[in-house]
């Protein structure tokens, strides 16, 4: 078999569950990448069949019966709520590296934990394992839609002033997370919130957090996204007593990521 077909089999075969499957979309990965090299800027040979078949498999998918079984899963599954539309860490590869790499190790059941914007709890479900968790909104309507979803006994639901957290003792939280919250606060917000996170973080307590950053492409085309930078939100945390520890630039096409701590 030549090894260019053995790749477009192994394309073709990756949702199938044949025995054979994972084989050749093992082989099939290695093979693109010995090739990689050698094709260079090469355009593919004019009788490839790779392009047709994944045309005709799209085409077998996407037939009207199976667009509207997948249109009544999305309705009636339960694991579709608000928020998912901008990323499900389950499946979704930036926001399943945030939540393996800045969250489930920071979990655990003795500590406490807060999260700013939690809207539909696409990032709440994974912090439930925490002793106490404190969820905060400006919105009261936003945190009805979440106690729905998820009313636990360890949950407090807290609708705060705008950058506050009412009710949470200074020093007695070890772990703050906002997610595509801080995107959509103006820098002065921002720097409000930052303060207070001081104040409620516990010494070697951690926040991790997700900002606009204008100096991306994403970000400059989202009217709804602050004004804000990596070097400007730097210079805030600086300023409300904390230091960053971490900071990811990449993983988002328009934020940045940062995990602070005092």
């Amino acid at each position: 078999m030549q090894r260019r077909e053995l790749y477009t089999r192994a394309w073709i075969n990756r949702k199938k569950e044949s025995p054979r499957a994972p084989e050749l979309r093992l082989r099939g990965i290695c093979i693109m990448l010995e090739f990689s090299n050698s094709w260079g800027t090469e355009m593919p040979d004019l009788d490839t069949h790779l392009h047709l078949e994944m045309l005709r498999t799209y085409k077998k998918q996407n037939t009207f019966v199976r667009r509207l079984r997948r249109a009544v899963r999305e309705v009636v599954s339960p694991s579709k709520f608000y928020g998912m539309q901008w990323g499900d860490p389950e499946s979704s590869g930036p926001q399943l590296f945030m939540r393996d790499r800045y969250i489930l190790p920071y979990v655990k059941p003795d500590h406490v934990a807060l999260e700013i914007g939690p809207g539909g709890g696409r990032w709440t479900r994974y912090l439930l394992g925490f002793r106490r968790l404190y969820v905060v909104d400006y919105h009261a309507e936003l945190l009805q839609e979440l106690r729905r979803r998820f009313d636990k006994p360890n949950m407090q639901f807290i609708v705060n002033n705008g950058t506050d957290f009412p009710g949470v003792p200074e020093d007695s939280v070890d772990y703050v997370l906002s997610i595509a919250c801080f995107v959509h606060l103006d820098v002065h917000l921002i720097a409000a919130y930052l303060k207070n996170i001081a104040a409620i973080l516990k010494p070697g307590g951690n926040a991790v957090l997700t900002y606009s950053d204008k100096t991306k492409v994403g970000a400059q085309i989202n009217a709804t996204f602050s004004e804000n930078t990596p070097e400007r939100m730097r210079e805030m945390v600086k300023q409300a007593g904390l230091r960053v520890v971490e900071e990811d630039l990449t993983i988002l096409w328009h934020s940045g990521l940062i995990r602070i701590s005092h």
